[in-house]
């Protein structure tokens, strides 16, 4: 009897413990959320020149922590539309928009994009990289892309060439140790080899 009550006692106590966690969760995600949508709209706007964007709860659950979530967006000139059927630049551009709202709700010190830059254009890729300018006094980016545009932006390049067939060599390169006329100043602490210029490591990177 005396084990039976302890073991009812224990469960009550571990449902009151459920239940505390439960609504504190709901208030912190219904917190961060707010926070989120609020930057997420913002560089919505910046990314695409234009437009809205939203994050919406799905509607059916009575329990918010059960619920998805759902990304809604209308680019300049378009209707609202859900991200799934956006082009494949749109959804670039929202998902980095996404991205960067939760960094800004909480930064991380570093964020590594794969070649997120592949489906825009020229000037989609400017808003990009602007906007991506203004995270770099907390986050540091490691961006892998074949965008000229893109590198152009950085501080250092880095990237694998291959000088003879089937061996390849790592090459770096700051913008800061190039010269005007596209050669590495001798003094330039690199990766690369001395003899190469800047131009090579450009195409390389």
């Amino acid at each position: 009897s005396a084990q039976y009550h302890d073991l009812v006692d224990s469960k009550t106590a571990l449902e009151r413990i459920i239940s505390r966690i439960n609504v504190d969760s709901r208030q912190l995600f219904i917190e961060t959320l707010n926070t989120v949508r609020g930057h997420f709209q913002e560089l919505f706007r910046r990314l695409f020149g234009g437009g809205q964007a939203d994050i919406i709860i799905e509607e059916g659950d009575q329990d918010i922590l059960e619920s998805g979530v759902e990304i809604v967006a209308c680019p300049p000139g378009k209707d609202m539309r859900t991200i799934s059927l956006l082009s494949g630049g749109e959804k670039t551009l929202t998902c980095v928009a996404l991205l960067l709202a939760v960094f800004r709700s909480k930064p991380s010190p570093f964020c590594v994009l794969d070649e997120v830059d592949a489906a825009l254009d020229e000037a989609n890729i400017g808003r990009f990289t602007n906007v991506l300018g203004e995270f770099l006094s907390s986050t540091q980016f490691v961006v892998i892309t074949h965008s000229k545009k893109t590198m152009s932006g950085a501080s250092t390049l880095y990237g694998v060439t291959m000088q003879e067939s089937g061996i390849s060599k790592l090459v770096s390169v700051r913008f800061e140790d190039v010269t005007e006329d596209g050669h590495i100043l001798p003094t330039a602490g690199r990766l690369a080899d001395p003899n190469q210029d800047a131009s090579t490591n450009r195409h390389a990177a």
